[in-house]
């Protein structure tokens, strides 16, 4: 999720997008939602989905990153997305309504253990703990064997506002030294990166 996503993807080709991207961006502008995910992190989505088949995310918002997600997937997977905002959630499903293995779930992100374990977990929209009142997500109880979770949106280091730096760093901390993951951060932009975590084996 990003201030400036739902708008970073106007400034593509729509014929570069993926369709079910473009229909979702186009959702987005509707629906007056700026917070979607950028097109770098659609693009990690895009390339990690090809090889899972249980897909779950936090934070539907208005569908950008699920689509990413829907076209990187391999037939036949399964994805999961939980929305908070209920008005959100049942433009989402009219989205993805036709789309098979596809299931959006309202309410809280702790909703996304009904459909565990998952093959990929992106934390986009609760589960992250970048907050008070937002615990990170139990990975060891969410994540399938040799599973990866993407915790979404973190400024890198250098360019991290000081006010932000010491609830950022905390999370960032926790998932690079969760002792049941393998976690690298990717630069995906000079302002933008992401962490991925994958379970390590025995776990």
């Amino acid at each position: 999720m990003s201030v400036i996503g739902t708008a970073s993807h106007l400034n593509l080709a729509a014929d570069t997008l993926p369709p079910l991207v473009a229909r979702a961006v186009d959702t987005a502008r509707a629906q007056d939602f700026a917070y979607s995910c950028r097109p770098e992190q659609g693009r990690l989505l895009h390339a990690l989905a090809g090889g899972a088949r249980r897909i779950g995310e936090t934070g539907t918002g208005c569908g950008v990153g699920l689509a990413w997600l829907l076209a990187g997937a391999p037939d036949g997977a399964r994805l999961v997305s939980v929305e908070a905002d209920p008005g959100r959630a049942r433009v989402c499903a009219g989205l993805f309504g036709s789309v098979p293995g596809v299931e959006i779930l309202a309410g809280d992100w702790r909703r996304i253990a009904e459909r565990a374990p998952y093959d990929l977990l992106v934390l986009d929209g609760g589960g992250m703990g970048k907050a008070d009142g937002d615990p990170p997500a139990d990975v060891g109880r969410l994540l399938a064997p040799g599973g990866t979770v993407v915790v979404d949106d973190f400024t890198p280091p250098d360019a991290t506002p000081p006010e932000l730096r010491e609830a950022l760093d905390g999370a960032r901390r926790h998932w690079l030294e969760h002792p049941l993951l393998r976690t690298v951060e990717l630069r995906l932009a000079p302002d933008l990166s992401t962490l991925v975590g994958t379970l390590r084996s025995g776990h």
